[in-house]
């Protein structure tokens, strides 16, 4: 059992993840403390944070948004700090034990970065710091001994898996994917897809820019990129199957044939909790299955035809280099300009292969390097979306 409380910042608390995270913590605080917590601009609920879980910390990221509240309010003996670099310092603060990965997209990867600089052990929901930078990531876990334990269903279960057996034994890991609102649709359908259509994902209450991913399969192709670097796997390891009821959050098959699958009903709440109370086991807020109750799990291999996106994401986990950044950036930026009403559904992943295609590929890039990358792919979808 675990013998000392786990000190936690939660960067990003304000966010799907972020606020599952505090049921987590709320539910384990003999255990688990939040000793800080971070926005980006949603002041008025990390306010109602800061009075249900008096940390040491709140920073808002958003110098603009912070100056708009007023924190009079704030409760005695928290500190608030703001802007980025701020956030990057409560993540290597000696006070944390255990840093929760949790910011949005490629927004998250330098305060990742500075956890794991400091030696944390980092809870990583943000695939983008592994789909950006993974080589480097890794390559400074393992210099400063920093530990990555992942947050996303589908990595927690391979993770999870994983632990039944010797890596040398490893035939392949299979990511399952629920195959989103649009599985069936016709290419006349998904033509007319609205965002409103594509944030209403039939399992699972996530983001609305990972909503998006899912219903294009374009977070499948990030998480084949995340799982490449994150078990150092080679890409041909990787494959997807499409499971539309989301309760085998994926799987790990063996040499000998053994299948190995992680399950569980849809809720973030299990695998943000593992990560947090790793290598323990405890009762939580996550909820449990009734096996008094019928159900059924199907599988089917994902039409990449349909999906485009499964590809892409294969060809960049063997590529490396600069493609990650490109890509990541360039699939923000298109579900932006897509929300926004200014590009249609089915052009998001296309318009991000010809970007990755048009973008000078770096094999060995800098971190500084990637991030002039990912400027670039952003200002190429605009230019795009606007020609």
């Amino acid at each position: 059992m675990l013998t000392q409380t786990k000190r936690i910042a939660v960067l990003g608390s304000t966010g799907s993840i972020g606020r599952s995270t505090m049921e987590v913590i709320a539910a384990g605080e003999d255990h688990l403390r939040a000793v800080a917590l971070t926005a980006h601009e949603n002041t008025a609920l990390l306010l109602e944070q800061a009075h249900r879980f008096r940390p040491r910390w709140v920073v808002v990221g958003n110098v603009c948004a912070a100056g708009r509240h007023d924190w009079n309010l704030l409760p005695q003996g928290v500190e608030l700090l703001v802007g980025g670099a701020a956030i990057e310092r409560v993540a290597a603060d000696p006070e944390v034990d255990v840093v929760v990965s949790a910011i949005v997209g490629a927004a998250g990867l330098r305060a990742t970065w500075a956890a794991i600089a400091a030696g944390k052990t980092v809870a990583l929901a943000n695939k983008e710091s592994m789909v950006v930078a993974g080589p480097l990531v890794t390559r400074l876990a393992a210099e400063t001994g920093a530990q990555l334990l992942p947050v996303d269903s589908e990595h927690s279960a391979v993770f999870q898996a994983l632990r039944s057996g010797r890596r040398s034994e490893v035939r392949r890991v299979i990511l399952t994917a629920s195959g989103g609102p649009f599985r069936t649709y016709s290419p006349a359908q998904l033509a007319e897809v609205t965002p409103a259509e594509a944030l209403a994902h039939p399992t699972w209450r996530m983001g609305r820019k990972i909503t998006i991913d899912s219903a294009t399969l374009m977070n499948k192709a990030l998480e084949i990129i995340e799982a490449r670097w994150l078990f150092d796997l080679d890409p041909d390891q990787i494959c997807v199957v499409i499971h539309p009821q989301s309760l085998v959050h994926s799987m790990v098959e063996f040499a000998d044939g053994s299948v190995i699958a992680q399950m569980s009903p849809p809720d973030m709440r299990l695998p943000i909790q593992y990560a947090l109370t790793y290598p323990e086991r405890r009762r939580g807020a996550a909820r449990q299955f009734d096996w008094s109750e019928a159900f059924t799990c199907s599988f089917e291999p994902p039409d990449e035809e349909r999906f485009p996106a499964l590809r892409l994401g294969l060809d960049v986990a063997r590529r490396g280099g600069s493609a990650g950044a490109v890509l990541n950036a360039a699939n923000e930026a298109a579900v932006a300009e897509f929300l926004a009403g200014r590009l249609p559904f089915p052009q998001i992943v296309p318009l991000c292969q010809r970007v990755l295609e048009a973008h000078d590929f770096d094999p060995q890039p800098t971190l500084e390097q990637l991030f002039a990358h990912d400027r670039w792919a952003r200002r190429e979808v605009l230019r795009w979306v606007a020609a």
